[in-house]
């Protein structure tokens, strides 16, 4: 894949234009876009950046992280706190995303999201109210592993880093995940199955797989 230099303001505007300029693939009238990577990628500066570049181009924009739907710690942390395969498997409640998050922004859905559901550190529901989106108005997902779950996306991005990149910016205490973001390249390939890649190894120096 050739990958071009940019920059992170060109690079939201570039996907800001993109998006705006594209229909829902199965008609409805919201749009849902992913931004994929590890948590060393920073996806959610990423999704902050192209919220505000959609805003600016008059579109209402919900972000909503996947760190919000984690599951309950006894599903995490079933098999000790850190088991990489678990991490992959069972960290992210993903029904929960499909219930909460894109169903309603289905074809005749109520546009009624909710921004989160868990808190992990009290281990209980995090009790926040939905938030309306109206038609015309753009999901950001952003968070590690959220490619390959037939996701209705009608954009993904995904940040890449190389393996020797995402072990040096992976804090010591979350080394422990790097087999399972390893599993998800092998099992998911998500540089093949983004519309956008994005390399991130030099956080200064982004480059994309282009337009599109």
């Amino acid at each position: 894949m050739r990958l071009e230099a940019i920059t992170w303001e060109r690079l939201a505007d570039a996907l800001a234009e993109r998006i705006v300029a594209m229909p829902a693939h199965d008609g409805s009238p919201w749009l849902r876009v992913a931004v994929d990577g590890a948590p060393a990628a920073s996806p959610d500066a990423l999704a902050a950046r192209l919220a505000e570049a959609l805003r600016v181009r008059g579109r209402a924009v919900r972000q909503v992280g996947a760190s919000g739907f984690l599951s309950p710690a006894s599903l995490r942390l079933e098999y000790g706190r850190q088991d990489p395969d678990a991490y992959h498997d069972a960290w992210f409640d993903r029904q929960a995303l499909w219930r909460e998050v894109f169903r309603p922004l289905d074809p005749g859905g109520t546009g009624r999201v909710l921004p989160d559901l868990w808190d992990p550190v009290a281990d209980r529901a995090t009790r926040s109210a939905y938030v309306e989106l109206p038609p015309g108005g753009v999901l950001l997902l952003h968070g590690p592993l959220l490619l390959g779950h037939w996701f209705p996306f009608d954009l993904s991005v995904h940040l890449k880093l190389t393996p020797a990149a995402l072990a040096r910016r992976t804090p010591e205490g979350e080394r422990w995940t790097l087999p399972a973001f390893a599993r998800y390249e092998a099992e998911t390939r998500p540089e093949e199955a983004a519309d956008v890649v994005v390399r991130a190894d030099d956080p200064r120096r982004p480059a994309w797989s282009g337009p599109g």
